[in-house]
């Protein structure tokens, strides 16, 4: 039965468990009934962060989205007293009747984009809300469900895929390594394991579960990120230990403030004031690494699930029409920026810190000593692999626009 809500009930939602819960189950519900089966659906949590993210929007009576590229908004506004917000999120997965999904269109005139932020794979917090607001035209409820990260991203103007297609579970990265299914649902979710280091980070910093060390943000370091330096890097991060900049792609001098000139040419994918190029040849890592680097770029850092889906969708149209010549599997692999550094065991990317997001593949990364660079991998969905830095790949260089 649907729960209906007036002005009053924003407060349940932000504290109220049942309501939660309920909204997080048909979430979770919704998401494992997709057709095509989903290969990396992931299971959703409660954020109290969105929850009163939502809550605010909801409460101001705003019908546009918050410019934020972090957070995906589903909004939407109803005659006052006609539809509960349980209503309005199976609405808006009953979008998906007129969602094609091999094209990622929609029907004509018809509108699927709260259905595929709703079931985007890599989305895996919400928070909802539901107000009442009064009109001269007739009193409204405003319906409002923020998820992190968001979803709908596009290139060249072409909406990319939701989610990967493939058997349940079967592209969840390491990192989702769990296979959550309840008797309501047709197929698993990838699922967050828990977390057993025991550690808590200072200062905003992120704690990797795989090595149980705490990874700090600009300005700190230390082993729980409690020392603070006094190196201002203005395009660029700290290194951990020393309090020294590395600068992003594109930058350079002691503070990172010195913009450098590109020579990256025509960009295959554009986004976030970063260009990638995807290489036609063949070359070991370092090459790899040597041949960006002669071009003022170096090689990819993926830092947010949006670069990551969108490398993957663009890596995967690019194996239907692949440009390389040479027959060698290898072709479907693809160098990152990443490797494993012995000394601080663990990985860090090439500009020397280390990474908070990650995208490994079930299983990965493994075989650390001798497979320590890493590739992006089309028989994982483009999830993350360990490989010896010898082998031969094509890569993906990054520069700063």
């Amino acid at each position: 039965m649907g729960l209906m809500y007036n002005s009053l009930s924003l407060y349940l939602l932000r504290t109220g468990g049942a309501e939660r819960f309920a909204l997080v189950a048909l979430h979770n519900k919704l998401r494992g009934n997709v057709h095509p089966p989903a290969a990396n659906m992931r299971r959703m949590d409660w954020s109290e962060t969105l929850g009163a993210r939502a809550s605010a929007i909801a409460s101001d009576c705003h019908q546009n989205a918050p410019d934020d590229p972090q957070i995906g908004w589903n909004i939407q506004s109803f005659p006052a007293g006609t539809i509960s917000l349980i209503d309005v999120i199976n609405l808006w997965f009953h979008e998906g009747d007129d969602y094609n999904f091999p094209t990622s269109t929609c029907s004509e005139h018809r509108t699927c984009h709260h259905y595929t932020q709703l079931v985007w794979a890599t989305s895996w917090e919400l928070g909802c809300a539901m107000s009442r607001c009064p009109s001269a035209m007739g009193d409204t409820d405003v319906a409002v469900c923020a998820y992190a990260p968001g979803g709908n991203w596009d290139i060249g103007g072409q909406t990319i895929h939701p989610y990967q297609p493939g058997s349940w579970c079967s592209f969840c990265t390491s990192r989702f390594s769990g296979c959550y299914k309840s008797r309501e649902q047709l197929g698993g979710l990838c699922e967050v394991p828990r977390n057993p280091c025991r550690t808590s980070c200072g200062n905003q910093g992120t704690l990797n579960p795989s090595s149980c060390r705490c990874e700090c943000g600009a300005g700190y370091t230390g082993r729980f990120c409690q020392v603070s330096c006094g190196t201002r890097c203005v395009h660029g991060r700290f290194k951990a230990h020393e309090c020294s900049c590395i600068c992003d792609a594109g930058y350079g001098g002691a503070d990172c403030a010195e913009e450098l000139h590109s020579s990256a040419g025509t960009c295959d994918i554009l986004s976030d004031g970063l260009c990638f190029v995807v290489s036609s040849e063949l070359h070991s890592y370092y090459r790899a690494k040597t041949d960006c680097q002669t071009r003022d770029g170096l090689l990819a850092q993926i830092r947010t699930q949006k670069i990551q889906d969108i490398l993957t969708f663009f890596l995967g149209r690019l194996e239907d029409t692949n440009k390389v010549t040479e027959r060698d599997i290898q072709t479907g692999n693809f160098w990152i920026g990443l490797t494993y550094k012995s000394g601080f065991s663990s990985f860090r990317w090439d500009a020397g810190d280390p990474f908070s997001f990650q995208s490994f593949a079930l299983g990965q990364p493994d075989n650390l000593g001798l497979g320590n660079c890493v590739e992006m991998r089309a028989n994982s969905g483009f999830n993350w692999h360990t490989q010896r830095c010898k082998s031969h790949n094509r890569y993906i260089c990054q520069y700063r626009i």
